[in-house]
């Protein structure tokens, strides 16, 4: 029983980085020791499973997906995105220097942890540590796309953002924002528990996950060094996206006059800057941020001693 508890806290701890725009769910994943049990888990959901589960051969069916450790992990996430939705609606409206410095924090430190797991550096290494910084770089000055209610393109964000939402270092939050429909998605449906936006959503999700959790599974086997490194670069080249300073540019006509959809300005860009006055606000930051690498700390450490 406490082992399942562990593994509810740690999908509680990905569920809640899922919801902020730059943190990923599998950075935590991965930080916390789960991340390669978590994709062999969902990868096991093949033909052989659903014959299983046809042929109502529970016990073999919940052994071969590992079930209890998934039903565990994802009541976690469940529990984190529908509690935490409210709550980061509010800090990011009334604290956002705060809540993005502690998230800062926390993605840089994950940095060193992750990329310690390298048992190895070799060329090939150091490459693919340095084209997943690229990458991850080049994602984060993209320009937001305007929001899209249709239901091939909810689909489609499902897909992409799952994708992302289990992959360290590629936040799922962000990229719905670069696709225009975090707001929509993250916010609006969740709180309001809106089916029309929800079940399209969750079957891109479903369907992007298992045909990822392959992909990525036979990678991380054959390549886990390279990787590795992959993710850290990744996960590097995200942490200018979680800047605590920033403010946000919204789209406005040739007139200079703020474009409104659903009553609501659209967001064009995220502009980053350093602050001109070193106040209360700057230091409260910096102790935040702090915060955020201990917090990281104290979950790596937690998580060794369990392994051990």
């Amino acid at each position: 029983m406490v082992n399942y508890v562990i593994l509810v806290l740690k999908g509680i701890a990905m569920g809640a980085a899922n919801v902020i725009p730059g943190v990923s769910g599998g950075t935590m994943a991965l930080i916390t020791g789960i991340f390669e049990r978590l994709i062999n888990a969902i990868k096991a959901f093949d033909l052989k499973a659903i014959k299983l589960l046809g042929s109502i051969k529970l016990k073999e069916f919940a052994q071969k997906t590992d079930l209890a450790f998934l039903v565990a992990v994802f009541a976690g996430i469940f529990i984190a995105i529908i509690t935490l939705a409210r709550l980061f609606d509010y800090l990011f409206t009334n604290y956002p220097v705060y809540i993005w410095a502690y998230f800062f924090g926390l993605v840089l430190a994950s940095v060193f942890f992750v990329g310690k797991t390298i048992t190895k550096w070799t060329l090939s290494v150091v490459l693919t540590f340095i084209i997943g910084s690229a990458v991850a770089i080049a994602i984060s000055v993209l320009n937001p796309a305007k929001e899209n209610s249709s239901m091939l393109y909810l689909v489609l964000c499902g897909v992409v953002a799952m994708c992302s939402m289990i992959l360290p270092g590629l936040s799922g939050s962000f990229v719905l924002i670069l696709m225009g429909n975090y707001q929509l998605v993250m916010i609006h449906s969740v709180n309001n528990m809106d089916l029309q936006i929800l079940i399209p959503v969750g079957i891109g999700a479903v369907a992007g996950i298992l045909a990822f959790s392959h992909i990525l599974s036979w990678v991380f086997k054959k390549y886990r060094n390279q990787t590795i490194s992959l993710l850290t670069g990744f996960i590097l080249g995200s942490v200018s996206i979680l800047w605590p300073w920033q403010r946000v540019i919204y789209l406005k006509d040739e007139a200079g006059e703020l474009i409104f959809k659903k009553g609501e300005a659209i967001v064009m860009k995220y502009e980053r800057f350093i602050p001109d006055q070193f106040n209360s606000e700057v230091i409260i930051a910096i102790f935040i941020a702090f915060g955020g690498i201990l917090s990281i700390w104290a979950i790596e450490k937690l998580a060794s001693e369990k392994s051990s």
